[in-house]
């Protein structure tokens, strides 16, 4: 009924065509996030993020690893591409009849890949259902899906049932990784490091944009399929209105009235459509705080659009214009809120700090020379500084477990 053996050429002692692709490619990376993922019996990792930042790929290369080292039996390893599923009926039918197959080869412990999930109507009672009656007690499973709210909403599904697992935000690269694929070196050189931000810029950290494998309407065209694809679809037409008045108001706070209007609907449209968008890593919301420590719900929010790339795509889907100097400080906002986990802004009459978070509080100035007054504990990055902090920014890809 379901072909295990086309998704496991490893069964039959034969290369993954993506493996295959990836080794002809210009920049090849082996991501470090797959070092993060609990490979110890009892686990359920979950990745999470937008589409084509190299989820398949990543967990493919540590297949590749994994058979290279420490599994010895290829069938102990199962990977499977839920697309052609249809509910959690048929998501249960392919796990017993993979578990079938490996306990007929003596198989106890298995090392379980599930990609698409998202695309499976309640696929979460599938495998619920499975760890329940025991059938994945000595097991480890990844689980991956396109659309990232869908799959954020589900975890909470997995409490008490996750075991060592843990929950991973993927991402586009961020610089330090992205200076160390297109230098190749990994100490860092102002001069390289300048040259690697002004390409990172205009690519934004899709290595699949780097060897020219997608292109911006790839972007554009997966957020359209993310938004109709949602249990309340979303009309893309709408988000693009959205995001076309966030781009066009940056970097100034902005208030969901605001977006409202510039976009032809009502407030509430606009918060909820807001909160997608925020759900599908597509858009940062940055509140208001002195110090990170007390959210001043009343003021506005900034909104950073989450790479750079993003952020070109949008601009020209929504035909309204993108100035490097917003780039700037959403990619310092970006990088900051990955080490921490929240990210903040502050302003008086006097000076504007565009980053706080705790410890920190960064305002960026994306020319050479930094003008104004402000305190002596914020942080004031010209241009040229801005690669080398960026660089110096190491975070965890981890945010549950």
């Amino acid at each position: 009924m379901f072909d295990l053996e086309e998704y496991n050429p490893w069964w039959l002692h034969e290369e993954d065509p993506d493996i295959e692709e990836w080794s002809e490619l210009q920049y090849r990376y082996v991501p470090s996030w797959i070092r993060e993922l609990s490979l110890e019996p009892f686990s359920v990792n979950f990745l999470v993020g937008p589409r084509r930042v190299g989820k398949t790929l990543g967990v493919k290369l540590l297949i590749k690893q994994l058979l290279g080292g420490k599994v010895s039996n290829p069938y102990k390893i199962f990977y499977y591409d839920c697309t052609m599923l249809n509910d959690q009926n048929d998501l249960s039918a392919v796990l017993q009849a993979y578990l079938k197959l490996r306990d007929g080869k003596g198989i106890e412990s298995s090392l379980i890949f599930l990609d698409e999930v998202t695309s499976v109507r309640n696929w979460w009672k599938g495998i619920i259902n499975m760890i329940n009656r025991g059938k994945l007690k000595k097991d480890v499973v990844v689980v991956m899906g396109s659309v990232s709210v869908n799959l954020d909403r589900a975890v909470g599904n997995f409490a008490g049932r996750k075991g060592k697992g843990k929950v991973l935000e993927i991402m586009p690269l961020g610089f330090r990784d992205y200076y160390q694929l297109v230098t190749g070196v990994e100490d860092y050189f102002d001069g390289k490091g300048r040259d690697a931000f002004e390409m990172y810029l205009k690519t934004g950290g899709y290595a699949a944009y780097l060897n020219r494998r997608i292109r911006k309407g790839d972007i554009i065209g997966a957020l359209k399929a993310d938004l109709r694809s949602l249990e309340r679809e979303k009309d893309p037409e709408t988000a693009r209105e959205i995001l076309g008045a966030i781009i066009s108001k940056a970097p100034s706070p902005v208030s969901y009235t605001e977006i409202a209007e510039e976009a032809g609907i009502n407030r509430d449209t606009a918060r909820t459509y807001v909160s997608v968008l925020s759900e599908l890593r597509i858009l940062l919301e940055i509140p208001f705080s002195e110090r990170g420590d007390k959210i001043i719900h009343k003021k506005n929010k900034k909104f950073a659009i989450r790479d750079p790339l993003m952020a070109r795509a949008f601009s020209e889907w929504a035909r309204v214009k993108l100035e490097d100097s917003v780039l700037y400080e959403w990619i310092v906002q970006e990088h900051l809120y990955r080490k921490f986990r929240r990210v903040y802004y502050f302003r008086t009459k006097d000076y504007e700090i565009d980053a706080v978070v705790p410890g920190m509080r960064v305002e960026v100035k994306s020319g050479k020379s930094a003008k104004g007054r402000y305190p002596s504990d914020v942080m004031v990055l010209t241009g040229d500084e801005v690669p080398r902090f960026l660089y110096d920014v190491q975070y965890d890809y981890v945010i549950e477990g």
